[in-house]
């Protein structure tokens, strides 16, 4: 097949007469089936674009839809892949066009499997391998290790999808927080709770993206989000492909075991390094613990685990501090920001609700940028922690709630995390806080100096606990209007726009709970912003804080065979350990380091 980029079609030329997708429950079969594409136009264009007359082309058939904003008139672009009646006139037609940037040969994008369970594998005791977490990182792993036979043992700290929905909606609603299933606990990981955005910036030659998207589709996804240029699932409808791969690794020999939390790590030690034996695994339900044999497990553990991350880091499993990001959500009405981005043509059924992504280099130095924007959405109360407030936005497949929303942050570096013992204490309690405390100060005194790999946990935690007070110590978060923020001055009345974060927002001033430097970053780049988009610097817009965990504050580092660096048979993979930024990367790494798991159990059966 032939690839052809770049063929573009005025927005008025698509058809416009479909359902919309509904979000579930009450979806259909039909609602379920993609717009259907122009293909009449686009057979013509292809056959433009290769020379040939568009009865030639056998079938057409579009990858990706995209939709360019940049001019008063919105443009669909569109890439194909046309099939013509014999490759031999394919090879032709490439070799004519060799070197065109547009015109290439469709790339094999069907995942390979690069090797298979022996026979009889899983009886011997402690060979199965554990994938420790079940969002998209460990599922992913989970999946592709069952698929190839090697029967992953899951364990998941919280509960199953739907009772984590239960769970996360006693915070929403009635301000009660249960700290294993919750926003960032729980089957499906953070991104269940989000705007399910399934695309990403990693390279990906293998296309294991690709991988990860028709797995989401044989569960129950649109088939949309496979052309879509920035698909997305939405809440309710991850749901559903939640329990179906689920159901999916356990056909296959997999077993996910919910409420287990993994509070150590055993490791022998010996003269050809550090070797996983184990994994110390608290049953939540029953208060039991026992150990579970293994030599080769992920840790897919998410960037909330800092019980997790505190204990490896006790264990010597080698971890550094790193740069991420600390801001509030913004809200706007959604129409707002679909004149500003789509103009006359807001409102459009095809284009639906608008996004957008914003950057601003500040004079001290800072980065501000938008993060994690969910048009038509809430933001929601994403905390893990008691006595903490942390925000996140989410949206629903339709994304139809009346205001946008996003992350507006600020990058820090681990030079700005807090270095006093009171900061520790604070953070980790008394007694290990005083010696995680003195870590970090010799740490600190070396040349040149270091951070501690948990040093941003304790800014997190501080700031998480500031907004917590702020808010009234009962989950409701601070908030400011945008031309009080700007202004100096505290807020005191909402105007115009009603912020959507559950249980409630309390007015005040947003410098109480940010590091001076942010604030001052944010000042400068809200007026910018609003030249970029009209709008944007409206001073009823809302700002909710605090948003926290933008990314993993630390990370767990490994090798060209994914396992740690100075510990073997652990393999870090996903957002908790700085290899994802996101659903999809999250289960493009899983993919990878099932691959390199599977691969390394596949050698020692040969070695044995």
């Amino acid at each position: 097949m032939i690839r052809i980029s770049e063929l573009k079609l005025p927005l008025t030329a698509l058809p416009v007469q479909v359902r919309r997708a509904a979000d579930a429950p009450h979806e259909t079969d039909d609602d379920r089936t993609p717009p259907p594409h122009p293909q009449a136009a686009l057979r013509l264009l292809a056959a433009q674009a290769l020379c040939i007359a568009d009865s030639d082309i056998s079938s057409l058939q579009v990858f990706k839809r995209s939709f360019d904003a940049r001019k008063a008139d919105i443009l669909a672009v569109f890439i194909v892949d046309v099939q013509l009646p014999s490759p031999a006139q394919e090879a032709a037609l490439l070799a004519q066009h060799a070197g065109h940037p547009h015109i290439q040969p469709t790339p094999n994008m069907q995942w390979q499997p690069p090797c298979h369970a022996p026979e009889g594998f899983g009886l011997r005791e402690g060979e199965r391998p554990v994938v420790v977490g079940f969002g998209p990182c460990g599922m992913f792993a989970a999946l592709v290790l069952a698929q190839m036979g090697y029967k992953p043992i899951v364990l998941e700290r919280g509960t199953t999808v739907r009772q984590r929905t239960k769970d996360t909606w006693g915070l929403w609603r009635k301000k009660v927080l249960n700290a294993e299933s919750n926003v960032q606990f729980g089957e499906g990981g953070a991104g269940t709770f989000s705007d399910g955005k399934l695309y990403s910036q990693i390279k990906d030659p293998r296309h294991l993206g690709r991988k990860v998207m028709h797995e989401f589709v044989q569960a129950g996804a649109p088939a949309e989000i496979l052309y879509a240029a920035h698909p997305h699932i939405g809440t309710f409808k991850l749901v559903k492909v939640v329990e179906h791969l689920r159901a999916q690794i356990i056909a296959l020999g997999g077993e996910i075991r919910f409420q287990q939390r993994v509070t150590d790590v055993h490791i022998s030690e010996s003269a050809q390094g550090r070797q996983l034996t184990g994994l110390q695994v608290l049953d939540v339900r029953s208060g039991e613990s026992h150990v579970l044999p293994t030599r080769h497990a992920v840790l897919a553990l998410g960037h909330s685990a800092r019980d997790t991350f505190a204990m490896l880091h006790a264990r010597g499993v080698f971890m550094q501090a790193k740069a991420f990001s600390i801001g509030v959500r913004i809200e706007h009405p959604q129409s707002v920001i679909d004149q500003a981005r789509w103009g006359r043509h807001a409102g459009h059924p095809l284009l639906g609700a608008a996004d957008y992504k914003l950057v601003h280099h500040a004079r001290n130095g800072r980065a501000v940028y938008s993060f994690c924007m969910c048009p038509g959405g809430t933001v929601v109360a994403a905390t893990s922690e008691a006595g903490r407030v942390v925000t996140n936005g989410m949206s629903q497949y339709s994304r139809n709630e009346r205001n946008a929303n996003a992350g507006m942050v600020v990058g820090i570096e681990p030079s700005d995390f807090p270095r006093e013992t009171a900061a520790w204490i604070d953070a980790f309690g008394e007694a290990p806080g005083s010696a995680l405390a003195k870590e970090a100060a010799q740490l600190a005194a070396l040349q040149p100096p270091q951070a501690h790999p948990l040093a941003g946990i304790v800014l997190q935690r501080q700031l998480e606990s500031l907004a917590f007070q702020v808010g009234g110590e009962n989950y409701e978060a601070p908030g400011q209007l945008v031309g009080d923020f700007v202004a100096q001055r505290p807020s005191t009345q909402l105007g115009s726009v009603l912020p959507s974060y559950k249980p409630g927002i309390k007015l005040g001033d947003l410098a109480q709970v940010l590091p001076a430097y942010a604030i001052e970053a944010m000042r400068e780049a809200l007026p910018v912003f609003g030249r970029k988009i009209k709008g944007f610097d409206m001073p009823d817009a809302v700002m909710t804080g605090v948003e926290t965990r933008t990314s993993s504050p630390l990370k767990i580092s490994r090798g060209n065979n994914y396992q740690s660096l100075n510990t073997q048979g652990l393999y870090p993979a996903g957002e908790g350990a700085s290899y994802a930024g996101g659903i999809l990367s999250a289960g493009v790494d899983g993919i990878k380091v099932g691959e390199a798991l599977a691969q390394a159990l596949s050698a020692q059966r040969t070695s044995v």
